[in-house]
């Protein structure tokens, strides 16, 4: 029974319609299991779009792996294919795209028809995932003194200096860490690194900073949280 379970359902002559649709539920299943793990107690922003992704990638790619086995050629294109959606999509936070290459994974097992390793491996990865997202490993707290600033400013700005008294009020530290022009260079957009000297002090240093950068878009976040990821 255990060489069953754990052995390929998929016979090496060809597919049968049978292992197709063990294979098929079987990855669904898992998909919606990862899927459930995503959004269990977790503490970060996340679409409806992205949760059905993870539900059905897993039957997509299992059933990409099915139809290029024994193949070469096929399989050649194929990975040809999945190298352009590289270039078609936004980039993820490093939990969101953990989270694709873990159903990526599973699909795979299944496609190859290991079906009882992949529910093993889904299960544990799930679990450890719960198990982090519950605990306060890497997190920062809510009322952490660290931030990401970002600033847009006019391009004729001397920004090196314009905001030096401003941060001087009210940070102990403030590193530009990235500068990107904007609107065909007539803006530029600055990053910086701070840390507040008091909590509760957001509102001040923005609307002092409003002043100098003619009130154009500001935005601040703690420090690796969300978009600060990818920096």
């Amino acid at each position: 029974m255990l060489e069953q379970l754990f052995g390929t359902v998929i016979a090496t002559e060809g597919i049968a319609v049978s292992s197709f649709i063990t294979c098929l539920a079987g990855a669904l299943l898992l998909g919606a299991f990862l899927a459930f793990v995503f959004t269990y107690k977790s503490k970060t922003n996340y679409t409806k779009s992205f949760v059905g992704t993870l539900l059905i990638l897993p039957a997509v790619v299992s059933i990409v792996i099915m139809m290029v086995s024994g193949n070469i050629g096929t399989g050649i294109a194929v990975a040809g294919t999945f190298s352009l959606v590289r270039f078609r999509s936004i980039p993820g936070t490093a939990r969101e795209i953990g989270a694709i290459f873990l159903a990526m994974a599973v699909g795979l097992a299944c496609g190859m028809g290991y079906l009882g390793y992949a529910a093993i491996f889904a299960v544990v990865m799930g679990l450890v995932s719960v198990i982090y997202n519950r605990t306060s490993l890497g997190e920062h707290s809510s009322d952490s003194l660290d931030k990401v600033l970002r600033i847009t400013v006019p391009e004729d700005l001397e920004y090196g200096a314009a905001f030096r008294d401003v941060f001087s009020q009210y940070t102990t530290e403030a590193n530009l860490i990235g500068v990107k022009t904007t609107n065909l260079g007539s803006l530029n957009r600055l990053t910086y690194a701070i840390r507040l000297k008091e909590a509760g002090t957001e509102k001040e240093l923005i609307d002092d900073l409003r002043v100098r950068n003619g009130n154009l878009e500001i935005n601040m976040m703690v420090r690796g949280a969300g978009e600060g990821e990818t920096l």
